[in-house]
């Protein structure tokens, strides 16, 4: 039974590296009884180099998505915290500048209303994660939400959660009977695009996020983005030679951890497509 239905933006990572988010997210939110219809013919948000090449061009590629969305009539369900932050920038800038709204109607469409709700799929679950049918509980795994930048920042046009101290996906795990540890870096940058040009950046960032986790006895990251996932989860050899680690944690999107919760397989939850290994721990736990 379909108790809400959403325009489904999965954006380029989805359907790429990102793999097992895309495959999570269905599947929990099918058992929910959440409608995702995949919007028709969406193109890439522009993340993360159109704002800095062509301010015009970041913003008209999110508002094709947009316009794709208000056609449905659904609001518009985001799973990438990097797609759901350009969509909603591009939102906040066409609401505050009748003269871009007006160019980008020319580019995009006469049509174009910038009326489309963008939802990140951490609120669509939250909201309901006193519903969620937990059949095996997360009992005895501790977890470090981790929230990113893009979420959360800048508050005026993200309006999501506290900008400081989100809650969201805490509470979300506490619902499916984990342990959420209290931690300093939940938004914290991981250092995002920084792979190709400034590895050492990235290296340092990722270093003290993965570092404290740890550190407070994580064991596992929870995640709502597909570019900390990939920093976090496949720099943890590089960091553990540069900083002398022995890091080992498995990062994981919160819609697996809530299909795993749900009695969903392993197979299904695509657990086998990241580099560290999640299921020890998950076996340790009596998880898998």
């Amino acid at each position: 039974m379909t108790t809400a239905s959403y325009a489904y933006y999965p954006g380029c990572t989805l359907h790429a590296t990102a793999k097992e988010y895309d495959a999570s997210a269905r599947a929990v939110c099918e058992k929910m009884g959440i409608g995702l219809e995949e919007l028709k013919d969406w193109t890439c948000c522009g993340a993360s180099s159109a704002h800095t090449t062509n301010e015009m061009l970041a913003i008209a590629l999110p508002a094709r998505d947009l316009l794709a969305a208000e056609k449905m009539g659904k609001p518009i369900a985001v799973a990438c915290a990097l797609c759901f932050n350009r969509l909603k920038v591009t939102e906040h800038e066409l609401a505050s500048d009748k003269s871009k709204l007006e160019t980008v109607r020319s580019l995009v469409g006469s049509d174009y209303a910038n009326t489309a709700e963008v939802v990140h799929l951490l609120q669509i679950l939250y909201d309901r994660r006193s519903s969620i049918a937990v059949s095996r509980p997360l009992k005895g795994l501790k977890v470090a939400s981790y929230y990113g930048c893009m979420l959360v920042r800048p508050h005026e046009i993200t309006q999501f959660d506290d900008p400081e101290d989100p809650q969201m996906m805490d509470k979300l795990m506490v619902a499916l009977g984990a342990q959420a540890l209290e931690w300093d870096f939940k938004t914290a940058c991981c250092g995002a695009s920084l792979p190709l040009t400034r590895r050492d950046i990235l290296l340092k960032l990722s270093h003290r996020i993965l570092a404290q986790a740890q550190q407070f006895g994580a064991d596992c990251l929870a995640v709502a983005c597909p570019m900390c996932q990939f920093n976090l989860d496949m720099y943890q050899q590089a960091i553990n030679k540069e900083y002398g680690e022995k890091i080992n944690l498995p990062i994981l999107y919160f819609t697996q951890l809530a299909g795993l919760a749900m009695g969903l397989s392993l197979t299904q939850l695509h657990l086998d497509k990241h580099i560290v290994d999640p299921v020890p721990v998950l076996r340790k736990k009596g998880l898998a």
